[in-house]
């Protein structure tokens, strides 16, 4: 439990870093970000993947952060697929983007979510060495 919840803040965090970001370039200087209650339990999936990660973890990173990004929008993409059907809506809205499958993920993010799964890599080596004592 702790890990999904680590995930699914780290998720936020980096969410909001990168919608702040994304402001700026759009010349905000405020850096108004954004995420979504809606975002932390898919980041928190995260943690389906860690059997996974102790299984690859020896490959080159280059074919590690391709595995993860392909995961990743997998992931994006179904959980925005589930949310418009049960919701009738979905947080996010790349339909207007360039790259984009179904207004669901956009393409050119492909070096973020790469970027993320090595990180989330290293969160999960760390994580695996925390102990909660009661």
């Amino acid at each position: 439990m702790l890990h999904f919840i680590i995930y699914g803040l780290l998720g936020w965090c980096l969410e909001i870093i990168w919608t702040g970001v994304g402001s700026l370039l759009d010349g905000d200087v405020c850096l108004t970000a954004r995420t979504y209650l809606w975002m932390f339990p898919i980041y928190g999936l995260v943690i389906v993947f860690e059997p996974l990660h102790d299984i690859i973890r020896y490959w080159p990173a280059w074919r590690r952060g391709t595995v993860w990004m392909l995961l990743y929008f997998a992931v994006e993409y179904l959980t925005g697929w589930l949310l418009s059907v049960v919701l009738g809506t979905v947080p996010w809205d790349y339909s207007l983007a360039a790259l984009n499958i179904h207004g669901l993920i956009r393409l050119d993010y492909a070096p973020a979510w790469f970027a993320a799964g090595l990180l989330f890599e290293k969160v999960h080596d760390r994580l695996d060495h925390v102990r909660i004592y009661q």
